[in-house]
């Protein structure tokens, strides 16, 4: 008997041990800042990224990982909570807003399962990051500071190949990129240019350096798998590469056509966990993977329990969900310039809805004009050279609806949405928008001071007011710019809830010189009550020839106490250009002393716009 429980013993212990181990795998996030799936493994010729591809050997490439945006802050909101940020209030790109109770960030919760948690050292939530989030927050933060045998998340974030990289002086990009071989520059005469952008010289060179940027990038992190396998610790550790969002050149970073939202995802599983993956080492997978998705992922492979506020589904992990039949994007506020957009896509077709087509996607987001590639095709614009594909960026307005096939036009540059033969599977994509835009609790039809109005504890999370079936019929029928729906959009301007009556004013502003007979309705609500009305209703005032009695409410709004007016006021006095030219001397002085980002930005638009109202020319560098 005695040697029965001995030999038992034998066999229980490392079957016990092995139980133990699997519901606690490490977890390390290598995150790459401002990539495409430009790598040698995802099919790149033109790419060197020789340790990435020896990764995807070894782990699973994610054929179908789309950001929520194209741009960090938003994503990275969603990433570390696994809510929308068009649910959360962190839609616009940098805002400053509280989190609710309900939600923390999902680090929290595996803490509280006895992980310990670094993050090196990006936050950029778009809400102050809680105490309690991390166990370190530093860019000296890391997985070697835990208590013997305690299991770790971990994540570094990766900036050589940021957007801001490409653009550096001649001295720091050589010094990021000093790793690099001869073999391993890029000729830039070889860059696999867009069709949208146009071929210069500037923008071979932005391209060849954005490559160089991904093999410095992939030395780093060769680094840190290195130093993974050097502590012993990579048959314990599942690790996530991927990217932040698409790649950081203009018409792509903070878009959501394909070049913002698509991003490499390689996941790596040691021998001992290789039952949860997807596939062989060195397989790929066509499941579609969405941000909102990575929070309940990691709780999923690390035993823990997921909350039902979370918004997205586990794609790994022993309750995986079934995969996803459509992920969803947005944009909203970029930077200085106010916009809306929803889309919907499966691994075929993306459905891009615009709610404000009225503006050009080309609007001037100062940060994004400091790149050569910007320069020269704004130069291009202004001196009408562009033609075909490189010539739409610039077109006044944008359709209200957008519909391509992702195979066969990868580009996007087709719009499919006026085509008889795909009238059908548009139908299903549009209704899909609106039904994920109600169900997810979208907060984005809401315009910015209002939003933050009916949330005065800054918890935008927690906003009752938010009738979003009316929202969304009235901004579909604001952004049809049909002038048999002005007697319509006059009749919203009369609603009781502010946000309805700005989604009239803003129709009628679509509607351009075809909204004069409701004018007398317009001259109305330059006296309404909610400061986003009475500025959209001066820019339809002004389009109709009134500046006058525009400029009066834009001017007086550039005094007002909250960020969110003066900059609503500031672009529409943007696109007066020079129009606004009396309004010069209240521009000046619109300068806010806050440190909320949105306040920078006001900033911002104060140091530019006069230059531009006073000339009629966009700051180009290097003319």
């Amino acid at each position: 008997m005695k040697q029965f429980l001995v030999l038992l013993l034998v066999f229980l212990v490392p079957l016990c041990g092995h139980s133990a181990t699997a519901g606690k795998p490490n977890i390390l996030w290598l995150s790459a800042e401002d990539i495409s799936p430009n790598l040698g493994c995802y099919g790149d010729s033109y790419a060197v990224s020789p340790n990435v591809d020896r990764f995807a050997q070894q782990g699973v490439r994610y054929m179908h990982a789309y950001g929520i945006t194209g741009v960090c802050a938003p994503n990275r909101s969603c990433l570390i909570t696994g809510v929308y940020p068009s649910r959360l209030g962190t839609h616009g790109m940098r805002s400053t807003v509280t989190l609710p109770d309900a939600v923390k960030c999902f680090p929290e919760y595996l803490r509280a399962a006895g992980y310990y948690c670094s993050n090196n050292a990006k936050t950029d939530y778009n809400f102050p990051v809680p105490k309690t989030a991390w166990d370190e927050c530093s860019r000296n933060a890391h997985y070697k500071h835990r208590k013997p045998g305690q299991p770790f998340f971990a994540v570094f974030n990766h900036e050589v190949c940021h957007e801001s990289q490409i653009r550096v002086p001649e001295e720091r990009y050589q010094k990021n990129t000093a790793r690099l071989t001869p073999a391993q520059r890029r000729d830039p005469a070889k860059a696999p240019v867009p069709p949208f952008h146009p071929d210069t010289t500037e923008v071979r060179r932005d391209w060849a350096r954005y490559y160089e940027n991904i093999t410095a990038m992939d030395y780093q992190i060769g680094d840190k798998l290195k130093e993974l396998e050097d502590a012993g610790l990579a048959e314990d550790t599942i690790v996530f590469f991927f990217g932040d969002n698409g790649a950081g050149m203009p018409g792509m970073k903070k878009w959501i056509w394909e070049g913002g939202l698509h991003v490499p995802l390689i996941i790596r599983f040691p021998k001992k966990w290789q039952h949860l993956a997807p596939g062989a080492p060195g397989s790929a997978t066509d499941r579609l993977v969405s941000f909102v998705d990575f929070a309940p992922t990691v709780l999923n492979l690390a035993g823990v329990k997921l909350l039902p506020h979370f918004q997205g589904t586990a794609f790994l992990g022993k309750q995986a969900a079934k995969p996803r039949e459509f992920v969803y994007g947005i944009r909203d506020r970029m930077a200085e310039r106010l916009d809306c957009v929803r889309v919907v896509r499966n691994g075929e077709y993306q459905y891009i809805r615009n709610f404000h087509p009225h503006l050009t996607w080309s609007q001037y987001i100062s940060y994004t004009e400091e790149m050569p590639t910007m320069q020269v095709w704004r130069r291009a614009a202004e001196n009408h050279t562009l033609r075909g594909p490189r010539a739409r960026y610039f077109q006044p307005r944008k359709p209200v609806e957008e519909f391509y096939d992702t195979n066969a036009d990868p580009h996007q540059i087709h719009n499919l949405a006026g085509d008889p033969a795909f009238r059908t599977i548009l139908e299903i994509f549009r209704a899909e928008c609106d039904r994920w835009m109600l169900a997810s609790g979208d907060l984005g039809l809401l315009p910015e001071y209002e939003l933050h109005r009916r949330a005065p504890d800054g918890v935008l999370y927690n906003v009752k007011e938010n009738p979003l079936p009316a929202l969304l019929d009235a901004a579909k029928l604001a952004n049809a710019m049909k002038p048999e729906n002005r007697p319509r959009l006059v009749k919203l301007l009369e609603n009781k809830d502010p946000a309805l009556r700005w989604w009239g004013a803003l129709g009628l502003v679509a509607l351009g010189r075809e909204a004069k007979p409701a004018l007398p309705a317009l001259r109305k609500a330059l006296d309404d009550d909610a400061p986003e009305v009475r500025i959209a209703a001066a820019e339809a005032v002004g389009n109709l020839g009134d500046d006058a009695a525009a400029l009066r409410v834009l001017t007086t709004a550039l005094r007002d106490e909250s960020q969110f007016v003066r900059l609503a006021a500031l672009n529409v006095l943007d696109r007066f250009g020079a129009r606004a030219k009396p309004a010069l001397p209240d521009i000046r002085a619109a300068g806010m002393k806050s440190k909320d980002h949105v306040a920078g930005y006001v900033n911002r638009m104060v140091g530019y716009m006069p230059a531009w109202i006073e000339t009629g020319k966009r700051k180009v560098e290097n003319e």
